[in-house]
């Protein structure tokens, strides 16, 4: 049984990805969790601790989902990994619906939220630097500047193409193929370097 705090970001991040940020009520995230508002201020102290753990935890759940892999299964190729990494923000999962929406609700609402911001910055650099490291692995004589760059523009990809795909501009076997085109782009580029 997940605990009382894992129990609280599961439902914020529902509530997120369904109202927004702006529409997170502490009463209503209680309703959801099925807690007291009271719990809900002890473990988190107020609404902008809610928020802050509510990004970490969707960090945390879409590192665990798009690395974790069979023990049974051969070792992938960095390749294989990279392609694999990106690609499996791209599911039709209820999982990674929820945690991409409640993403984008984030990075909409950080505009006007410096913590938020703040915050998100630093998640999104993280995120970057995952990204520059597997694609070093695929080309490792590509410079640290180049592989920030195109870290930088797959995952601003993603982020587009996810959005496009969750409101229904796309459709997901579309989005994964011009993932796939972005990181064959990006790969070939890396070898001039």
């Amino acid at each position: 049984m997940a605990s009382r705090s894992t129990q609280i970001l599961e439902a914020a991040a529902r509530v997120i990805a369904r109202r927004g940020v702006r529409g997170l009520r502490v009463e209503e995230l209680a309703a959801e969790a099925g807690v007291s508002t009271a719990l809900i201020y002890y473990h988190f102290k107020d609404r902008t601790g809610v928020l802050r753990q509510t990004l970490e935890f969707i960090n945390d759940r879409a590192e665990r989902y798009t690395t974790d892999r069979d023990p049974d299964a051969p070792p992938l190729t960095p390749r294989e990994e990279l392609d694999e990494t990106l690609l499996l923000e791209l599911q039709d999962t209820v999982e990674v619906r929820e945690n991409s929406s409640a993403w984008g609700e984030l990075r909409a609402s950080a505009v006007f939220d410096e913590v938020l911001r703040e915050d998100l910055a630093r998640a999104t650099l993280v995120w970057v630097q995952e990204v520059a490291a597997l694609l070093g692995q695929v080309q490792p004589m590509a410079t640290a500047s180049s592989l920030a760059e195109a870290a930088e523009r797959l995952t601003a990809l993603l982020e587009g193409l996810s959005m496009r795909w969750l409101s229904g501009g796309i459709r997901i076997d579309h989005a994964r193929e011009l993932m796939r085109g972005a990181i064959e782009a990006e790969l070939a580029g890396l070898q001039r370097y």
